[in-house]
């Protein structure tokens, strides 16, 4: 196996590539470029930059991400998960801080598919991925409320910030933007139904019928009710809408990448963790394997040029990439064909989107969080152990109130603690007693047919379970409550799959104590690989070669040596 796990699936997917399937891949394209375009801008806008840079983003990034992927059918381009992260960066160190981000990201999933991180992410515990994923729409819904309710006012990056600003400004509800949005909900809602049985029509999203017909109703309104149907659009907003790709230098100092560090290590979690859920719901569906390191390569890559053009960060979106699939695609080639259709209508129709009122683009944003929060998963995940509930509701309640970056880092913390804690309770520590049966699973010797009698001054202990940090200091808990001090303590390791270094020093350390009282130690069963890390450690030294045996035979004749001669064994311990 090579050493760069890079095989993107479109130079696969080319080779015996024919017109039949161009044709599939054709109309995937376009209908998932029309899916693409209000999500591209609403996000943009959510996000506190311009429709443009959120089209940017879905062109270029999708187009890499297509090309250079390692899923078939990933449909690439900026998602309702990044819109709180870049809010905040954007509110706090301006585009400047956001480019530098995005790049760090990029390069970040480039070294994780490099170093084959791919299939560690897939470890990420479920109720952190839940936890974010609905603390993240519940701060989407809450930076659209402005919008809805017309206020008209710049809001604070967090969460409390924002509804306070909310209650102040309560006077300046505008009933025609609650109109719109609420008309353009219904419209997205029912426009899949009303256009059910209509070829053609029921390829539209209900997102793009929402904005055609919550615009057209606004313009309507606005003719026959020029002095109240007054609501902010996307041009009196940000101006003339004109398309540009102008190359932008990032700020690649080094005070900037120490700032941006932090963020960038969330953007590139978070984009991991979304691209590579999508990829394997997309598997499923299509019956394929993605690869996931060529994916984050493709991805990081992406976010590295993207910014380049005004670009902000991108990910797999899964929304699309059904859209792609439930149509036809089946290669790259949709993902590609997606993007330049974005492309044309960037260049050709960007112009009337100064007209789609911001209230109609909320409305969208409602959609995309009630549809991300998975509220029935969240409320169902509330019914598990008490360790997943907790690092589920801390993850949500700190991506609610801090940010994003806080929440992932001490959910992963608590999620981290609350597994060790239940790995220590599952492995134990074990005195036995009386005799030791021969059977199957032991560390019994083939020839042995009867159990081994524990000759008196002899203590058998049983570790079962890997011997790390966790239960290291369970020796001691153990033998300070033996009341007989032993002349030889044999230790039991067949059920110990590996040990780590702090289980290694308090063995150490046990060893030497025993060794103080004049007890000597034998370990048993050693499994190859626990052995070669023995071999590699100061233990080694501390217990000797003679007293390690990979079967109880060999370690209850070597006590029975030593209670036979007590004296001359202690001696030698002493002098060492």
């Amino acid at each position: 196996m090579s050493f760069l796990d890079f095989k993107p699936k479109f130079f696969e997917c080319i080779k015996g590539y024919n017109a039949q399937k161009f044709g599939q891949d054709a109309i995937a394209g376009l209908i998932t470029g029309i899916v693409a375009l209000p999500l591209a801008i609403a996000f943009g806008i959510a996000s506190g930059v311009s429709p443009v840079e959120g089209i940017t983003t879905a062109i270029i990034a999708g187009f890499i991400i297509s090309l250079l992927g390692g899923s078939k059918v990933q449909i690439g381009g900026p998602t309702g998960a990044f819109i709180v992260i870049i809010y905040g960066i954007i509110a706090q160190y301006g585009m400047g801080g956001l480019m530098t981000a995005t790049i760090l990201a990029g390069l970040m999933l480039i070294l994780m598919g490099v170093f084959k991180l791919g299939t560690v992410i897939k470890f990420i515990p479920y109720p952190i991925i839940i936890g974010f994923t609905a603390g993240i729409a519940v701060t989407i819904f809450t930076t659209q409320v402005g919008d809805i309710c017309g206020f008209g006012v710049k809001t604070p990056g967090d969460f409390l910030g924002k509804w306070a600003v909310y209650a102040e400004n309560i006077g300046k509800f505008n009933v025609w933007a609650f109109i719109i949005s609420a008309l353009t909900l219904l419209i997205i809602i029912f426009s899949p139904k009303a256009f059910k049985r209509v070829p053609g029509l029921n390829k539209i999203p209900g997102s793009l019928y929402g904005i055609i017909f919550g615009t057209v109703i606004y313009l309507v309104l606005n003719h026959f009710l020029p002095n109240q149907c007054e609501i902010e659009t996307i041009g009196s907003k940000f101006g003339k809408i004109e398309a540009s790709f102008k190359i932008v230098a990032p700020d690649l100092s080094y005070d900037s990448i120490r700032a941006m560090f932090p963020v960038a290590f969330t953007i590139a979690i978070l984009g991991a963790i979304e691209s590579l859920l999508s990829a394997a719901v997309a598997d499923g569906v299509i019956g394929d394997r993605h690869n996931s390191n060529t994916e984050l390569i493709g991805q990081g890559i992406a976010n590295v040029v993207s910014p380049f053009f005004g670009g902000i960060p991108a990910t797999g979106a899964i929304a699309r990439t059904m859209t792609n699939i439930n149509n036809g695609g089946r290669t790259p080639v949709a993902g590609i064909i997606h993007a330049i259709v974005l492309l044309i209508i960037l260049l050709v129709l960007m112009p009337l989107a100064a007209y789609i009122p911001m209230a109609c683009l909320a409305g969208v944003l409602v959609i995309v969080s009630y549809n991300m929060s998975g509220w029935r998963t969240f409320r169902a995940m509330l019914h598990n152990p008490k360790s997943d509930v907790s690092v589920l509701l801390v993850t949500f309640f700190l991506t609610i109130i801090f940010d994003l970056t806080v929440a992932i880092e001490f959910g992963l913390i608590l999620a981290c603690l609350l597994l060790l804690r239940r790995v220590a309770n599952v492995g134990h520590i074990t005195l036995q007693q009386g005799e030791i049966s021969a059977n199957n699973d032991s560390d019994v010797a083939t020839s042995q047919d009867e159990a081994l009698q524990i000759p008196d001054g002899v203590q058998v202990y049983e570790i079962d379970g890997p011997f790390f940090f966790g239960i290291a200091n369970k020796f001691e808990e153990l033998s300070a409550n033996m009341l007989d001090v032993p002349l030889v303590r044999i230790i039991r390791m067949r059920k110990v799959p590996f040990v780590d270094a702090t289980g290694l020093h308090n063995l150490e350390v046990f060893v030497q104590n025993s060794h103080q009282q004049g007890i000597h130690v034998v370990l048993s069963g050693v499994r190859p690989e626990v052995l070669n890390v023995i071999r590699h450690s100061t233990l080694h030294g501390a217990i000797g070669e003679k007293n390690i045996f990979d079967h109880i035979n060999g370690a209850m004749a070597r006590a029975q040596e030593v209670v036979a001669h007590p004296h001359v064994h202690h001696r030698v311990h002493s002098a060492k």
